[in-house]
């Protein structure tokens, strides 16, 4: 995958379209991501030990890598992540701009 925990990304289609957030969780094996604010669902939460609380939470639920860019820290637009060869280490760069990624 070439998108990383902790990289900005922004989402490109369904109903969060054109919001942004920092990637929390990778899931490699199902191509999912999980991205903070975004396709956040209501949770029911029932006390299992005395002392927990039970409720309602928001919790954030995975979306298709596909469904989502990175957006470069340099030039700011979302980019499509390419590769290059830097002293025999692969360096993250941005399409657009040939910024080094983190």
């Amino acid at each position: 995958m070439r998108i990383k925990k902790g990289d900005n990304v922004q989402v490109l289609s369904g109903n969060d379209k054109g919001k942004t957030g920092e990637v929390l969780e990778i899931l490699p094996k199902e191509d999912k991501i999980i991205v903070k604010g975004v396709n956040v669902r209501k949770k029911h939460v029932k006390a299992r030990k005395q002392g927990d609380e039970s409720g309602i939470l928001s919790v954030e639920c995975s979306i298709p890598a596909s469904k989502a860019n990175v957006v470069c820290p340099k030039c700011g637009k979302t980019t499509k992540i390419g590769y290059s060869m830097e002293k025999d280490k692969k360096v993250r760069i941005c399409k657009k701009c040939g910024a080094k990624m983190k």
